[in-house]
């Protein structure tokens, strides 16, 4: 099994994604806001769907995958590489948003409210990056089985995220009240996560083949 501090270092990189606005958060905070922090937690109920069938299917293709195809970690790399470049550019761009400016939605049954929060979490590419691209970073054959360490990994940010994105669904009216006064607080977590991101994506880039 990976090291404790291998552990610990995927943990905090998936708490920096799931704080970085994508469409997930930027459904759940629409739909906390606009219709209530329950339906916000019904959504995010299919979103942990989600999370749970890109787990397994991580899972099961990276030990395929890097098995059978030599230069398969090079690829998913790299890949993983620029779209945190991307991410880190769209937070970081002039004019970029907060995923507590939210539009309005309609009021949605609870069954819709679950199929869509999980629709926009399998459609969302952030995710599948994060797991056929970062995953690979923290695996070491030499461990253990890769199928088991690829689901522990994907265990870790499916409770990271799914414990942040449940706070901010049930908080998301406060948190939108307090940004709307203070206006500066959105521009410096912009640039935190766009640095951290930047910084990610560097040293992925960079990093010498296994």
């Amino acid at each position: 099994m990976p090291e404790l501090t291998s552990l610990v270092a995927f943990a905090l990189i998936a708490l920096g994604m799931v704080l970085t606005p994508g469409p997930n958060m930027i459904y759940l905070v629409s739909r906390s806001i606009c219709q209530g922090p329950a339906a916000g937690l019904v959504s995010l109920g299919g979103v942990a769907l989600g999370f749970v069938f890109y787990v397994l299917s991580a899972a099961l293709g990276i030990t395929a995958l890097l098995m059978a195809v030599p230069y398969a970690y090079d690829v998913l790399r790299l890949a993983g590489a620029f779209y945190l470049a991307w991410l880190a550019w769209q937070a970081l761009r002039p004019g970029g948003r907060s995923a507590f400016e939210v539009k309005a939605l309609p009021r949605d049954s609870n069954r819709k409210l679950f199929l869509m929060g999980l629709l926009t979490n399998l459609l969302n590419p952030k995710i599948a990056v994060l797991y056929l691209s970062l995953l690979p970073q923290f695996i070491d054959p030499a461990k253990g089985s890769v199928f088991l360490q690829a689901l522990l990994l994907g265990g870790i940010q499916v409770v990271v995220s799914i414990s942040v994105n449940a706070l901010i669904a049930v908080s998301a009216g406060s948190i939108a009240s307090l940004l709307a006064t203070r206006p500066r607080w959105v521009l410096v977590q912009r640039w935190l996560m766009g640095t951290v991101l930047a910084g990610l994506a560097l040293r992925m880039a960079t990093e010498a083949r296994r």
